[in-house]
């Protein structure tokens, strides 16, 4: 059997990312960085030391550029990344309006993330890989970028590779019936459902009507339908992880102060899939999960403040001291 060449694949939409530190009608000030989830999630995989692949589309552009450079800087491969020349780079503008409120502006219709296609794909597939990771604001950008998760679903789970999806659903890109449309299907070729608690009902059987049923049913109807796991994201109060024919395995969320919620749930997966790849027990994949969520939310920015493997043990210290 040969070798895959990487630890995780993923592919998404990556977008210049304009960040503002107050109101934009007050002139508020904003740094320039990049972000995407599937994009945050490549960087705190590659952090914690696991090889990385993202296959998605940029414009041949400034914004692409910046894009393939930071994802090379943090160990991210990106020799199987596509460009577009017709197509730009997609943006978005996240705002903080008042208080810890923050309220994003997306600039993506059109862009070459949309325009994906699964052929696109196809030297990453060849190349393999141990993991495939998913999320469902791929799908949401049309039908080429939703044809391209599905073959490359289909693709990982024909060649015995692992399939996570992280349902990771945006109500300002599509509806609850669009969605269910789209990731419904893909169930027969995943093995690790992540979502949010309010997400799980879209992955299940008459979608509004389970919004109202007991999440260890709505988990037992992903087991039945094939689905090895079922990571679910509390924010707050931790997570729980359901497995075939055990008791939920649930832990408490990392006590730290909270600055900037925006890529905790991709902060999450990254400690979530490092956890699959060394092989960790259920409990440790958990707090490995909440442990990078924790990092996310303590930090600026989507990803900037992702631990490296090393960092991990940091929150065990005691808040307020220095490392010596």
């Amino acid at each position: 059997m040969s070798i895959p060449a990487v630890d995780v694949l993923t592919f998404g939409e990556a977008m210049l990312s304009l960040q503002s530190e107050g109101p934009l009608s007050a002139g508020g000030t904003a740094r320039t960085t990049v972000a995407g989830a599937e994009f945050n999630v490549a960087v705190g995989v590659a952090r914690l030391g696991h090889r990385v692949s993202w296959a998605g589309r940029t414009g041949r552009d400034e914004p692409g550029r910046v894009i393939l450079r930071t994802l090379r800087g943090e160990g991210v491969g990106t020799s199987h990344a596509t460009t577009d020349a017709q197509a730009p780079t997609g943006a978005m503008l996240r705002e903080r309006r008042v208080a810890d409120l923050a309220r994003v502006h997306y600039w993506r219709a059109g862009s070459a993330a949309s325009r994906q296609r699964p052929e696109d794909l196809a030297p990453a597939l060849e190349a393999g890989a141990r993991i495939l990771h998913l999320t469902g604001i791929t799908c949401a950008l049309g039908d080429g970028p939703r044809a391209a998760v599905r073959s490359a679903a289909a693709y990982a789970a024909e060649h015995g590779w692992t399939v996570t999806l992280d349902v990771n659903h945006r109500t300002r890109l599509w509806s609850r019936d669009a969605a269910v449309a789209a990731l419904v299907p893909l169930l027969p070729y995943v093995d690790v459902v992540i979502a949010s608690d309010d997400e799980l009902p879209l992955l299940c059987a008459g979608a509004g009507a389970a919004a109202d049923r007991a999440e260890a049913d709505l988990a037992q109807e992903l087991f039945e339908a094939g689905i090895g796991e079922v990571a679910v994201k509390r924010g707050a109060d931790g997570a729980v992880l359901h497995l075939p024919g055990e008791p939920p395995v649930a832990v408490a969320a990392r006590a730290v102060p909270v600055t900037d919620t925006v890529g905790a749930g991709d902060a999450f997966c990254a400690g979530y899939l490092s956890g699959l790849l060394d092989g960790l027990d259920p409990l440790a994949r958990l707090h490995r999960a909440t442990t990078t969520a924790a990092f996310g939310v303590a930090s600026n920015g989507d990803w900037e403040g992702l631990p490296h493997r090393d960092e991990l043990s940091l929150l065990d210290a005691t808040p307020g001291s220095a490392v010596r």
